[in-house]
């Protein structure tokens, strides 16, 4: 793993200069995220330096520190994008995929393409990962058709053994929710039956996912 393009030990250092700005962060603990030239190519920068000297730095921290520990453990898994490290604490280096978000080109769109997103998810929960934040947005067709799941800040990793749990079990479900929920916003597709079940969401975990929007919206206020 190589290092970031900042020193380690330079809190305040700004990006490159031919940085690039590819998203600005406005919501909660979401990170500006830069494209910034690294011995030769291009790679991706999370930049949470905004919450340094606040109540969420810690958080921010967690949030760099975890998808720090998902890249390395998915190390050499093919939609990944690869680890190259952090900076400061706040700052996360990796790979820049080249591609088209899915569903930004109608032409990629395939079953083939979409049988591939399931054999992913399937592969990541066979490990023992929930991603947790599973849209469209977070998905790259890359070269030759390989999709890139990107954004790993809310993944978990656990024994497989703990995703029999009924809170585990749930971000499972979630996980596979969110993948019929593309194949039928981007290919039209109806889900039924028991797929039809996945996408129902248990009482309690609905009452749960209220509470987190009413807080979400207060602290936004």
């Amino acid at each position: 793993m190589t290092s970031l393009p900042l020193p380690r030990n330079s809190a305040h250092r700004r990006l490159p200069a031919a940085a690039t700005l590819l998203k600005r962060g406005e919501r909660l603990l979401e990170p500006d995220v830069y494209m910034t030239p690294h011995e030769g190519r291009p790679v991706v920068v999370k930049d949470y330096r905004r919450y340094r000297g606040t109540p969420l730095s810690l958080a921010a921290r967690l949030l760099v520190w975890r998808e720090a520990k998902m890249l390395r453990q998915l190390s050499g898994w093919r939609h990944a994008p690869a680890l190259l490290g952090t900076a400061g604490g706040l700052l996360l280096g990796m790979e820049f995929i080249e591609g088209a978000r899915l569903g930004e080109d109608a032409a990629l769109m395939s079953q083939a393409l979409f049988r591939q997103l399931g054999r992913l998810v399937a592969e990541l929960h066979a490990g023992g990962m929930l991603h947790n934040d599973l849209h469209a947005s977070n998905l790259v067709v890359g070269s030759g058709g390989t999709l890139f799941l990107l954004d790993y800040a809310s993944a978990i990793r656990l024994p497989r053994w703990m995703l029999r749990l009924p809170l585990l079990r749930e971000l499972r479900r979630a996980d596979l929710a969110n993948v019929l929920r593309i194949r039928q916003r981007l290919g039209g597709e109806t889900p039924a039956g028991p797929r039809a079940r996945v996408l129902a969401p248990r009482p309690w975990v609905r009452r749960i996912r209220d509470s987190w929007k009413r807080f979400y919206r207060w602290s936004k206020r």
